[in-house]
């Protein structure tokens, strides 16, 4: 690594002050961080040692949704490769001729064909992302003049994750724009955004663009092939329907159609045991957030009614269908647009869970209500800390007087 650092210590006059390149020192600065610890170090009085930094904690939530990575490309594939031998079907356009080139045979018990057939979905609409919202990220911090952070690197990840495997590349480009200039750049850029720009961006693209981001067909990885979501069956036919479609441990590992990286609660725990231990995420707001789903899910089976049967589906069920699980671990702790305050991610928490729960009951036209919940607790996210420190402040006051 020594030569490499050699060579961007050499780089370095042309991109600090009074350089040729110093418009574009953010991004000789990005690179130089990304491949190694920053340089500088605080000489004075008074500072925190600390190992976690900025770089370290998007890294680290990174890393613990690598196991979504892997299920939104093999379930892609495995959802794809299902319907084509169902239909005696074939792979079209530059996908088919890749996944040619890869000996590719289309066998949905094959675990590398299934593999193969997600990545091919899964990887462009990642790399479209990544491309697209990095330049936005580092178009304004050459107007701005300060640092490229790593911000990004988490909005990146999760964006591709929570988006159908047929969305197009330029609603893709499109909707993470959105979610980057209007839920974030606007505000300041990384920690200054009370909305989470992931979900900014989606929230976009199911409002502009309906057909595309929701409905039957856009769930399989197959021309022609449509297939509704586990909450769009239950939705339409209640719990019998849904026990037809899939079942429940199928529905907990993630062998269901969805988003690519939402559908398996398996990885989620695995992500959310990641958070916990490094300390990342926050247990306050997963856990009120479950009990608020399960608490209002299971008053909702008290309630009869012959005309919507989404009152009839139980906790268990709403826990592994659709994109609470994933929601709640990666979407609901983001530390920039969640509740700060510890007895606020209590309430905020619960805020999300009933929520959730809410949207997909009352409003069965609208099945996922995991999005619009977390967005709307992101709302109310500055309030609820701003009464926790009323509060406090109130009780100080009384024991200072008293």
């Amino acid at each position: 690594m020594k030569p490499l650092r050699d060579f961007l210590d050499r780089l370095n006059p042309l991109f600090t002050k009074g350089g040729r390149l110093e418009r574009l020192y953010p991004l000789y600065e990005a690179a130089d961080s990304f491949l190694f610890t920053p340089g500088e170090v605080n000489d004075g009085a008074p500072h925190v040692r600390d190992a976690m930094d900025l770089k370290r904690v998007m890294i680290t939530v990174v890393f613990a949704l690598l196991p979504c990575f892997f299920m939104a490309m093999w379930n892609t594939g495995y959802q794809a490769n299902s319907a084509l031998l169902i239909t005696d079907g074939s792979v079209e356009g530059w996908r088919g001729e890749l996944l040619d080139m890869l000996g590719f045979s289309g066998n949905p018990n094959s675990f590398v064909d299934n593999l193969l057939h997600g990545a091919v979905w899964f990887v462009p609409i990642y790399l479209v992302t990544n491309i697209v919202g990095g330049l936005w990220e580092a178009l304004f911090c050459i107007v701005r003049r300060h640092e490229l952070n790593e911000g990004f690197l988490v909005t990146g990840s999760l964006f591709p994750l929570i988006c159908p495997p047929t969305l197009p590349l330029w609603q893709v480009a499109l909707g993470i724009s959105f979610g980057v200039v209007i839920g974030k750049e606007i505000f300041g850029g990384t920690g200054k955004n009370f909305l989470n720009p992931a979900l900014t961006g989606r929230a976009f693209l199911f409002f502009a663009y309906p057909a595309q981001i929701s409905g039957n067909e856009v769930w399989v990885a197959v021309d022609g092939i449509s297939q509704a979501t586990p909450l769009s069956q239950a939705a339409e036919g209640g719990v019998v329907a849904l026990q037809s479609m899939t079942t429940w441990f199928d529905a907990f590992l993630g062998r269901i159609p969805g988003s690519m990286g939402e559908t398996s609660v398996v990885a989620c725990l695995f992500g959310a045991a990641i958070l916990l231990l490094t300390g990342i995420g926050s247990w306050r707001i997963m856990l009120s957030g479950l009990v608020g789903a399960v608490g209002l899910s299971s008053a909702f089976l008290l309630v009869e009614s012959s005309t919507n049967l989404m009152f009839a589906l139980g906790p268990l069920w709403h826990l592994v269908i659709g994109g609470f699980a994933f929601g709640l671990v990666f979407m609901a702790t983001d530390p920039v647009s969640g509740s700060m305050t510890e007895e606020g991610q209590y309430l905020y928490g619960l805020l999300i869970g009933v929520m959730c729960i809410l949207i997909r009951v009352v409003n069965p036209a609208f099945p996922e209500g995991m999005m619009l919940a977390i967005l709307f607790a992101n709302v109310f996210a500055p309030v609820i800390d701003q009464m926790v420190l009323k509060v406090h402040s109130k009780r100080r006051l009384r024991h200072v007087s008293g």
